[in-house]
């Protein structure tokens, strides 16, 4: 016999009020500070003529990004918080699977196409326009979020082939399809196919980009002679380079870290990874960006 779960349980971080409070106020901070970072990037992007560019058309579609992924967790776990009863119905950890694994993967590859941009930027400068038009930049992104749409529906496929009916405690503060995995009492061989394959495929891939667009980026800076013309060329791809490391350093540290008894750390990991790294991109694009901060300062005047 097999009684279907219908809820689940997430454990959250404490059960200590004076904690779950403190965490209430950062987190709360934390998601408003990204809701009002990744917006005003997207208002200024649009708004500055100057900042309509390649580049800065990624940017608008990461920062969307960002706040739509941060949105499918954040406002759910800050519920939970001040919420005696933490859990989520099945329907619901359905769309928070499909959705986070739709954003979370076409982050990945928004991520590599800038890499690309930023190698044609400073590789082959002279015929930048040629390759990045508009159309193809368009092409793109669409490409990124179609992948991200595939992946989604992977996981969601994965999720709806599974049977759960022994325990119903997600030892987590969101629907994580690896969880889930963990969770079901039902064969999980196809699943774990579809998830590795998935992770292979697109991760892999889009890491690939990434890792040999920045080998001839960092290969074309090392031959310029001149310290100033070496500074000029790194100062124009340091800010992506800094969100790649964030974003792809806390995934694989929340994917590839070896599973233990205790996922204190594994929960710490995903809050990187799911809230912090979504505030984090707005705020590394304005501050180490000399066009933005000079579009934001013809903008307020």
């Amino acid at each position: 016999n097999c009684t279907r779960v219908t809820e689940f349980r997430l454990t959250g971080f404490s059960e200590d009020p004076g904690i779950q409070v403190t965490l209430f106020l950062v987190l709360l901070i934390t998601y408003l500070v990204t809701i009002l970072g990744n917006l005003g990037m997207i208002v200024l992007i649009r708004a500055s003529p100057q900042l309509h560019s390649p580049m800065y058309y990624f940017l608008g579609n990461l920062a969307f990004v960002d706040l739509c992924s941060s949105t499918v967790i954040a406002p759910k776990m800050l519920v939970d918080f001040i919420s005696e009863k933490k859990g989520i119905a099945y329907a619901g950890c359905v769309a928070q699977v499909f959705t986070f694994d739709l954003f979370g993967m076409t982050e990945c590859f928004l991520l590599a196409m800038m890499a690309y941009d930023r190698y044609v930027a400073v590789c082959h400068p002279l015929v930048y326009h040629l390759v990045m038009p508009p159309k193809c930049c368009s092409q793109l992104v669409t490409g990124s979020y179609l992948v991200g749409l595939t992946n989604g529906m992977g996981q969601t496929f994965c999720m709806a082939s599974l049977s759960f009916c022994g325990s119903s405690i997600i030892n987590l503060f969101f629907c994580d399809i690896s969880p889930l995995i963990s969770l079901s009492t039902s064969d999980t061989t196809l699943s774990r196919i579809i998830l590795r394959t998935s992770a292979s495929l697109f991760g892999v891939s889009s890491s690939l980009v990434v890792l040999v667009s920045y080998v001839a980026i960092i290969s074309a800076i090392l031959s310029i002679s001149s310290t100033k013309g070496k500074h000029k060329a790194f100062s124009t791809c340091a800010s992506h380079l800094t969100a790649v490391s964030i974003f792809y350093g806390t995934s694989l540290f929340m994917y590839l870290k070896p599973s233990s008894d205790s996922s204190r750390e594994d929960k710490w990991a995903a809050v990187l990874y799911t809230v912090v790294t979504p505030m984090l991109n707005p705020l590394i694009y304005s501050l180490r960006n000399k066009e933005v901060k000079e579009a934001l300062r013809r903008l307020t005047k």
